[in-house]
């Protein structure tokens, strides 16, 4: 399999966690912790394929998706911010919750076809030699994938806006006195980010794994987006090239797998979920006392080595993240 093969399979793959990691990315910049990813991209990979099956149109899928991410993502955001229960605690109970919903009323559409995302590659640029093949041989979700990853990152960076998004994650105090709604804004974020992890779901059953089943065979990608999250450090370019770094971890398995038929066929596709908690082990590892204690021993050109690249990696979450604002 070529270079070129293999990353244009990883960006066909992508969307569901980029949106994913991109939708939580916001939700906990504004400093809300929403823990039910792995539920609801189940529950709305299954509600966007019914719709779309329903009505014929993926784009009702999508909207279907989005709005029933954005509703899971508002009951954690009702609970913590107005009802002041514990993010972490709500967010682990819905987990299990939609992942029960999504096989209950999802089991009359088990295994039924239905549509599905067409493959629209760009005219001309398609052409272009190894590039055009990668990024634009590809279908209309793909390109949006990319466009928010850029959106986002411009629109935190370079927007006001997106420094006030910051500020209610690191500083909503602050935030308050320079007259933002810090709730209001909280969930704003919140229902944005639900709608992104929506569109993970749907991006699951519309293209990447059409159709629904039960087991669907996506049970745990919430959980390594989450921690893809902690990996990006909080940041929309970063947490995009974790996000296709685990892809990419997936694809490999797979042709792993073809390559070395001896090997069960249960081993290949858990590789990917250590060697991400091997990625977030390295994260931390920075800030580890004892390490810097034996790094002591090494030479000094190693040493520096390895001290630069695990700070590199060292990220450090938002300073309110999960905790309530209050007026005084």
């Amino acid at each position: 399999m070529s270079i070129a093969i293999v990353l244009a399979t990883v960006l066909a793959a992508s969307p569901p966690m980029i949106f994913a990691v991109l939708g939580e990315t916001i939700t906990e910049k504004s400093g809300v912790i929403n823990l039910s990813l792995d539920g609801s991209i189940l529950l709305t990979a299954m509600v966007a394929f019914v719709a779309a099956l329903k009505t014929g149109s993926v784009l009702a899928g999508f909207a279907a998706g989005m709005v029933v991410g954005a509703a899971v993502a508002g009951v954690v955001a009702f609970a913590s911010l107005t009802l002041h229960q514990p993010q972490v605690a709500t967010g682990f109970v819905l987990t299990l919750l939609c992942r029960d919903l999504s096989y209950v009323l999802g089991n009359a559409y088990s295994h039924v076809p239905g549509p599905q995302v067409t493959h629209t590659p760009i005219p001309r640029l398609v052409d272009i030699p190894f590039v055009g093949p990668i990024l634009f041989n590809q279908d209309p979700v793909v390109y949006l994938s990319i466009a928010v990853v850029i959106v986002l990152w411009a629109y935190m960076y370079k927007t006001q806006p997106g420094l006030k998004l910051q500020g209610l994650g690191e500083r909503p105090a602050a935030a308050y006195v320079r007259g933002v709604n810090v709730n209001l804004m909280r969930y704003v974020y919140a229902l944005i980010g639900g709608a992104m992890v929506g569109m993970a779901g749907a991006a699951f059953s519309l293209l990447v794994k059409p159709g629904w089943a039960r087991p669907y065979g996506i049970e745990g990608t919430g959980w390594i987006a989450l921690s893809i999250v902690i990996f990006g450090g909080w940041r929309p370019i970063r947490a995009a090239v974790g996000a296709y770094f685990f892809v990419l971890l997936q694809t490999l398995a797979g042709t792993l797998q073809s390559l070395m038929p001896g090997v069960p066929t249960q081993l290949f596709p858990t590789l990917p979920f250590p060697l991400m908690i091997l990625t977030l082990v390295l994260v931390t590892l920075g800030n580890a006392e004892w390490l810097n204690r034996a790094l002591t021993r090494l030479p000094d050109r190693l040493r520096l080595f390895i001290v630069r690249s695990l700070k590199a990696l060292q990220t450090s979450p938002p300073a309110a993240l999960g905790t309530i604002f209050e007026k005084e």
